[in-house]
């Protein structure tokens, strides 16, 4: 099941995730909508200080598997503190990063598999999966550029390598050709606002703000 103003954004690292839950954030304010803008790992005060165990020092530091159990630990942090009140109050909540960014990174491109992660997600989010999820594509050298210098000490993903942004970049695909009822594919390669334009055309047409 999902949740109907439940919106997710996905992709690899410096495909203007941010920019652009904030820009459709704004679009949905103009309508007069309540939006709680969000992000994993994050979003609540238990889940930010997961976040920094994640996102920061050597990119191998963890297993594959220690590491999705810390994701779904902030996850479940996430949705129990400020997702589900968020939606119980009828507000539309937009997430950079959510379930799709652990079957990329951990369960297909670390290797862990996908079925533990099907098993934790059961568990963790249960109902309440997003309605939509906006997958921006773009190079994976374009991607790598963006990022490189903005996150700070935050770039522990960044740093593992060409071979892995290309790996991650083909597993978000295979998500989003696996999941069609859920997902939309963008082309975060053009300018910014037609990258929003497509976004909006998206929400517009499955979701009827």
């Amino acid at each position: 099941m999902s949740r109907a103003r439940f919106i997710t954004l996905e992709g690899g690292e410096g495909a203007g995730k941010s920019t652009q839950a904030k820009r459709l954030a704004e679009e949905l304010q103009q309508l007069g909508h309540e939006v709680l803008l969000t992000r994993e790992p994050g979003g609540s005060d238990g889940a930010e200080a997961i976040r920094s165990l994640l996102v920061e020092g050597d990119p191998d530091r963890w297993t594959p598997l220690s590491e999705t159990l810390l994701h779904f630990a902030a996850r479940a942090d996430h949705l129990a503190r400020t997702v589900r009140p968020a939606l119980d109050a009828g507000k539309w909540v937009i997430c950079d990063r959510f379930i799709d960014s652990t079957m990329a990174y951990q369960g297909m491109t670390q290797g862990l598999g996908l079925e533990p992660i099907h098993k934790l997600v059961n568990m963790v989010v249960g109902k309440d999966m997003p309605a939509l999820t906006l997958v921006l594509d773009l190079p994976v050298e374009t991607g790598l550029s963006r990022a490189k210098g903005r996150a700070g000490k935050e770039d522990r993903y960044e740093r593992m390598g060409l071979d892995f942004h290309q790996r991650l970049r083909s597993a978000f695909m295979t998500l989003a050709k696996a999941y069609p009822d859920r997902c939309v594919l963008v082309d975060a390669a053009l300018d910014m606002d037609m990258v929003a334009a497509q976004i909006w055309g998206a929400v517009s047409s499955r979701l009827n703000p």
